[in-house]
């Protein structure tokens, strides 16, 4: 059995098409087949269901691919771990945010790179579940992400920080001179939410649903910097982490009377998986700068 054949597998078992999964691998359909059915032989079982064009794992297939998975994760963990060893202070890390880290990230940004200089940084922008979801898929290193409450079997999480979230309206909006709301207010209240998906959004259909409260939702974004721009310009009322609205003079965040929409911000890593070296040099670097918000 060959690490070359295990890759092979799990790319056929992920694509349930031979000849798609042959192409991403950049190896003729032919080839593949024939370590595909070699693995088989040496197992004694049939691991796919050829349906047409294309492929089924069997009950075989499926449990040995949790081996396989493990396998290449362990394989990849020692990779990475002597890529550190060579190359010290370089490679490369990606990180994703949530919109609501802005203020937090580029001071970090400014000085990491100059200390580093041999790290590159890939940063994106996204909902919590599509970023937590690439973060599982091995295409993040770090996530950065707020939760009423982490909690997760396959995750690592270390707490940043708690944060409130507002009812965000313009300066000139007569709400605008309240120095905070109940929540009950908000029954009613035309508002412009982040769409579903959105980790504030979840969270807070959470609490108006538990406290009956059902404001009026005129309009559904899928873009935060949107959403603010909205708010800034026009009549309009959103409720976001306060976080959010550093740096948007012309905006007012009304705090919302209540523990029950206080939020943490947490950085997220995949459990029992090699953390880069880069990723422990940035998360000092971002503790920093937590530690210097806090002394404001």
């Amino acid at each position: 059995m060959e690490l070359r054949q295990l890759t092979y597998f799990a790319k056929a078992a992920e694509m349930s098409h031979f000849t798609e999964a042959a192409a991403s691998l950049y190896i003729t359909q032919s080839t593949l087949s024939q370590q595909i059915k070699q693995l088989e032989q040496e197992l004694g079982v049939q691991l796919f269901d050829r349906i047409g064009k294309h492929v089924q794992l069997t009950e075989a297939g499926r449990l040995f691919l949790q081996h396989t998975r493990q396998v290449l994760l362990e394989v990849e963990k020692g990779k990475q771990a002597m890529q550190d060893l060579q190359q010290a202070l370089r490679g490369e890390l990606r990180i994703g945010v949530t919109y609501a880290f802005t203020s937090l990230l580029l001071p970090a940004l400014t000085r990491f790179p100059l200390k580093y200089p041999g790290i590159y940084l890939s940063i994106e922008y996204g909902t919590t579940n599509d970023l937590e979801n690439k973060l599982r898929a091995s295409e993040l290193d770090l996530v950065m992400a707020f939760h009423q409450k982490a909690k997760y079997n396959d995750l690592e999480v270390l707490e940043l920080f708690q944060s409130q979230m507002v009812l965000a309206v313009s300066a000139g909006n007569p709400l605008a001179k309240e120095k905070s709301i109940g929540l009950q207010q908000l029954n009613g209240m035309d508002l412009i939410f982040p769409a579903s998906g959105f980790s504030a959004r979840d969270s807070l259909n959470e609490v108006l649903e538990r406290n009956k409260i059902k404001p009026a939702v005129k309009l559904e974004v899928n873009d935060v910097h949107a959403i603010l721009k909205l708010v800034e310009k026009g009549p309009w009322a959103t409720i976001l982490n306060e976080r959010v609205l550093q740096g948007w003079k012309r905006l007012v965040g009304i705090p919302i009377e209540g523990r029950e929409l206080q939020r943490r911000a947490y950085l997220i890593w995949q459990r029992d998986v090699y953390r880069k070296k880069a990723a422990v040099l940035f998360t000092e670097e971002l503790l920093k700068e937590v530690k210097a918000e806090n002394k404001k």
